[in-house]
């Protein structure tokens, strides 16, 4: 199975599996992993259930060792969840009791989603579920965050600053932020170290409280 690439953005992550049950672990993994950094410890549960029944379904209906793709991408107020596989064969909505199996499972994602569907792509089709995101908290911290590094990368340059894509690059990025910040608030005539134990303390506090 494939990790992340360099090439990937923090909102959206891809990855290549081949169908099997052994791999509903590692996809779950991969779910906890996407989520929990952009404060969406919440919706993890949900995500993980909505993975398991799609990648189940490529497993039962396309076979096992079938090539797949799990995405993941947070939008402004969902997270979308999308397997592609190689057949064009779209999933069926049965009625509730039906004895078929085809699209039984569908009706636990119907019941969890906050929309999905399916489309036939070049090279079979893909089957999405879109999960509400929580309202508030630190979800909301993390994409102001997320929005002044955007900005403030534009500002120094792309030529300057390593691309976002990557972990490390991200943690450069931010650090340089911080850097600047604290030479702005000297400029303010404020102190740099009670600017820091304050942003820490209300750090401590947020993370109190949310447990």
């Amino acid at each position: 199975m494939a990790g992340r690439s360099s090439s990937q953005t923090p909102h959206r992550y891809v990855l290549l599996f081949k169908a099997c049950p052994e791999i509903m672990r590692q996809l779950r993994r991969a779910v906890r992993a996407e989520l929990r950094p952009w404060g969406l410890a919440a919706l993890v549960d949900e995500a993980e259930l909505v993975v398991t029944e799609l990648a189940t379904n490529v497993v039962k209906h396309v076979g096992v060792g079938s090539a797949a793709t799990l995405v993941i991408e947070v939008l402004a107020d969902a997270v979308r969840v999308e397997v592609h596989d190689t057949s064009s064969q779209v999933p069926v909505l049965t009625e509730p009791g039906c004895t078929s199996e085809c699209g039984r499972g569908l009706h636990l994602l119907v019941a969890m989603a906050r929309d999905w569907g399916s489309q036939v792509t070049a090279s079979g089709k893909a089957v999405w579920c879109e999960l509400a995101l929580p309202e508030g908290g630190e979800r909301v911290r993390i994409y102001r965050a997320d929005a002044v590094l955007g900005t403030y990368r534009t500002l120094v340059g792309a030529a300057a600053m390593p691309a976002l894509g990557h972990s490390q690059a991200q943690k450069e990025v931010a650090t340089t932020l911080i850097v600047d910040l604290l030479h702005w608030a000297v400029s303010q005539g404020c102190d740099p170290d009670d600017v820091l134990d304050r942003a820490q303390r209300h750090y401590e506090a947020v993370l109190d409280a949310a447990a």
